[in-house]
């Protein structure tokens, strides 16, 4: 059975299985259709390794690298703020890239990106449509939402009491309102907390639950926060907002603002290294034999299980991985 090796990255909350597919390096991930196959049984939480997504890394004709974002439930991504930094401080440590600045390539456009241990920043591209008090009918009462395309569509809304908030059950609702059609929304709450400081929690699209962290989610509550308590602010360098995410950690999101239009905009936050691992794709359905089994290693006496649904974990006494965390 061929196996997809994968390394599971961490971005203030939100998690990712990064795979290579650069110069055939790993032939087993196939085409397009197998790929969304892939992911919704690699992230899956119950039998898979788990995960918000994957994060595809391949050769680009127009940057250095290209990232593709392949959600839980098989969709793909245009963009992804905390995946473009778990990526970015991949390369440098894989990919022996020795340039400061790197360009990704995704479908919302080109990026730049920047890491340094574990901590990396990304410059998205420029926002666009951004839509402030837009009227919804919600749930039979009028809720105002205010939508920016941050890479990925966006709606913020703000709130009091952000930890009361029915983030699943309202955010699903505003996410699939017939507005927002064919593509829908990301859903973001957000409450002020101080004027340079918002706390936020994302309904994500593709995952279609709650998640401890949305990058994307964070540059859009930083941005029009920023835009509604400065009304008359058309031109600043520099502008700056933090963003408390679910996982308690605080995104910084810089940019600049020029006769009222958002450049420049830069996500900052940690991305950190979780594994590193081998995946056993399902066999398929009419296979007999158990589906699980042990085997030695070659190195050694221990025991190794197999689990067909998942991944392998090597409990052999070998040297640890370079990388924190469980050894999968």
């Amino acid at each position: 059975m061929k196996t997809i090796p994968f390394t599971k990255m961490v971005g203030a909350g939100n998690d990712f299985l990064v795979l290579e597919n650069l110069a055939s390096r790993n032939p087993s991930l196939g085409k397009d259709a197998s790929l969304k196959i892939l992911a919704t049984q690699m992230c899956s939480r119950q039998t898979g390794v788990g995960a918000d997504g994957l994060l595809i890394l391949e050769p680009s004709k127009k940057a250095d690298y290209k990232m593709r974002i392949i959600n839980v439930d098989g969709s793909e991504a245009e963009m992804c703020g905390n995946g473009a930094r778990c990526l970015a401080t991949y390369i440098v440590r894989h990919c022996q890239d020795t340039k400061k600045t790197f360009a990704l390539e995704t479908l919302a456009g080109l990026i730049l990106a920047q890491a340094k241990g574990e901590r990396a920043r990304v410059r998205l591209t420029d926002p666009r449509d951004y839509q402030p008090g837009i009227a919804l009918k919600v749930n039979g009462r009028m809720l105002h939402v205010n939508y920016i395309d941050t890479g990925v569509p966006h709606s913020v809304v703000f709130v009091e009491g952000l930890s009361k908030i029915d983030v699943e059950t309202l955010g699903r609702t505003i996410r699939f309102h017939d507005h927002f059609k064919p593509r829908g929304t990301n859903v973001d709450f957000v409450e002020q907390l101080r004027a340079d400081l918002v706390e936020l929690r994302t309904y994500e699209r593709g995952v279609e639950a709650e998640t401890l962290a949305c990058g994307t989610g964070a540059v859009a509550a930083g941005l029009v926060s920023f835009l509604k308590a400065n009304p008359n602010i058309s031109n600043k360098k520099d502008a700056s907002m933090k963003v408390k995410t679910k996982s308690k950690e605080v995104l910084e999101i810089t940019f600049d603002l020029t006769d009222h239009k958002i450049s420049e905009v830069w996500l900052d936050g940690s991305a950190r290294f979780v594994a590193e691992g081998e995946y056993y794709p399902p066999l398929p359905q009419n296979f007999r034999s158990s589906s699980l089994k042990l085997r030695r290693t070659d190195s050694s006496e221990a025991l190794v299980k197999e689990n067909r649904l998942g991944a392998s974990v090597d409990f052999s006494p070998r040297k640890r991985s370079r990388h924190r965390g469980l050894h999968v």
